[in-house]
């Protein structure tokens, strides 16, 4: 293929045409079409003159400089009004939309790419109303999951709770047989809807700053050691073995003990209830300089990638059936997210599925 008379816009060091004429100021189209038409008028003049045998250098160098300055003036004045009459209008609408609506007088300056500016400020007002849109509606995506996780969540004590009621007002309470056990059945109904309404009020004071942490100093490991005490007799009960990896000093951190007391709790009774038959949890604890690290790891059944990012929002479960049935409100892990955040930490899941899942999370060394 022959290529010697394709121009080499690569490595001559020059812009294509096309993008040279877009990225003109209009000061510079009106110097350039000033000049253009200028020479055209002198050309013709000159040619007109030459051939009528009166060619006068000095009234052609005149009539150029005239006609330049006149030009200029004339391509100036109307570029100026085409882009206050055109253009003006859009550019101070978008322009308005982005500071929010301010009524700031917009100067037009000749010498600046008015083009390229107003095709700047279009693409970001696009982009800027793209992110709110999907921000927007991933909120209300999130409003309509959430609203309809409450009212199932809800819904299921309530019907068993009307259902012992109605057994025993039909005529279940002479029964000495049943109307107990009903009134028991019903009464742990009334404290899951109870756990749950606390939980709830417990996320929103966190998530409003309202909730007061009582920071201190204390031995991270030693915390953990007495949840583990307090949890043994729930693992036993699946054969699940929970255990501490010690340091042999302590690891003492900066923050709210009962609330990190909460965090741990959730963190390992999820291990045990998510866990297999046989199963470890482990609790380890990482220096990180300015932080320690708090693992919380077990092997049992694990989450699949497509749940993790998804984790720690309220009412969100992996497995709907199975969970409801190992019990909580499913607003564990999104109260321990907000805990770690309330003390300006992370915490952060990572899991292969059928092999098991590690939380972890960083607290301030005091």
């Amino acid at each position: 293929m022959d290529i010697s008379l394709r121009p080499n816009t690569l490595f001559s060091g020059r812009k294509p045409l096309a993008l040279r004429v877009r990225n003109l100021t209009p000061q510079d189209l009106a110097i350039r079409l000033s000049f253009l038409i200028t020479i055209l008028v002198t050309g013709f003049s000159g040619i007109t003159l030459f051939l009528l045998n009166s060619f006068q250098p000095l009234f052609l160098f005149l009539l150029f400089i005239t006609c330049l300055l006149g030009c200029y003036y004339i391509f100036s004045w109307g570029i100026k009004q085409f882009i206050d009459r055109r253009f003006r209008l859009i550019y101070k609408t978008i322009h308005n939309l982005k500071v929010g609506l301010k009524r700031e007088p917009i100067k037009l300056d000749l010498k600046e790419d008015i083009f390229g500016k107003i095709r700047k400020e279009v693409i970001e007002w696009d982009i800027i109303n793209r992110r709110e849109i999907e921000r927007l509606t991933d909120q209300e995506k999130y409003r309509r999951e959430f609203l309809g996780n409450v009212s199932h969540e809800l819904k299921t004590p309530i019907f068993s709770i009307q259902g012992y009621i109605l057994t025993l007002l039909e005529g279940g309470l002479e029964d000495k047989k049943i109307n107990r056990n009903f009134l028991l059945k019903a009464e742990k109904g009334i404290n899951r809807m109870i756990e749950m309404v606390d939980d709830l009020d417990e996320i929103a004071k966190l998530e409003s700053n309202r909730m007061e942490l009582n920071l201190k100093r204390f031995d991270i490991q030693n915390l953990a050691n007495e949840v583990v005490e307090s949890l043994e007799y729930k693992a036993q009960k699946k054969k699940i073995r929970l255990s501490v990896l010690m340091h042999p000093k302590p690891l003492f951190v900066k923050a709210d003990e009962g609330r990190i007391t909460q965090v741990l709790t959730n963190l390992i009774v999820n291990s045990i209830n998510y866990g297999k038959e046989g199963g470890k949890t482990k609790i380890k604890f990482y220096d990180l300089d300015e932080n320690y690290l708090v693992e919380v790891a077990d092997d049992g059944r694990g989450i699949e990638e497509e749940h993790l990012p998804r984790l720690f929002e309220r009412f969100y479960r992996v497995d709907k059936g199975r969970s409801r049935a190992e019990g909580g409100s499913g607003l564990g892990l999104s109260i321990v997210k907000h805990i770690i955040e309330a003390h300006k930490q992370t915490i952060n899941v990572r899991s292969k599925y059928g092999e098991g899942s590690v939380f972890s999370f960083t607290l301030k060394k005091a």
